[in-house]
């Protein structure tokens, strides 16, 4: 659980050894590009445990890359989920006109701990209604930075890879020119 929230080498380390997951997918920028985008997208809604699916099956929709959608979600994680919530819940009542207000408490509630898996979904509609509403133009903004982001970056690692290879034939050819000579 540690290692999860906080890694054993460092945060830089992590977020370049992730970087590089991203970037050696082998698909085109673009099929890439929509698909991290797309699990950009899945991160900013309420739903919570099914964002591999609901990433997947946008990435489908727009025709990304399935392991990169998956890769996409980790743009909501332990640090950024209290910000992305916070933010969705806002942004909805802001869209709803309608004031944000507290789940209600039942007396027993206080007694007994508030539990959110207890709940009935009447109970959790007020609170999830508008993080659905306001995830949904937050998820599009995030997912266009992420799709324009990832586009250029892996767009420039394929083709110095590409021209890292050229250089890599064109120099064994030269080697077997003179070995033949």
């Amino acid at each position: 659980m540690r290692v999860a929230v906080w890694p054993r080498e460092s945060w830089s380390r992590s977020f370049r050894y992730y970087g590089k997951r991203v970037l050696r997918l082998t698909a085109s920028p673009d099929a890439v590009a929509r698909g991290f985008a797309a699990g950009a997208f899945a991160s900013f809604t309420p739903l919570m445990g099914f964002h591999f699916m609901l990433a997947a099956a946008c990435a489908f929709l727009i025709r990304g890359n399935l392991i990169a959608s998956a890769l996409g979600t980790a743009v909501g994680n332990p640090l950024t989920f209290p910000f992305i919530w916070a933010a969705t819940y806002k942004l909805g009542h802001l869209i709803l006109g309608s004031s944000p207000h507290e789940i209600a408490r039942r007396e027993d509630a206080t007694e007994h701990g508030f539990n959110l898996l207890e709940q009935s979904f009447d109970t959790l509609w007020p609170v999830i209604k508008p993080m659905m509403i306001g995830g949904i133009p937050l998820g599009l903004v995030c997912g266009a930075l992420c799709y324009v982001i990832v586009f250029q970056s892996v767009r420039s690692y394929q083709e110095a890879k590409h021209q890292r290879l050229e250089r890599r034939r064109t120099a064994h050819r030269e080697a077997e020119k003179l070995e033949d000579a």
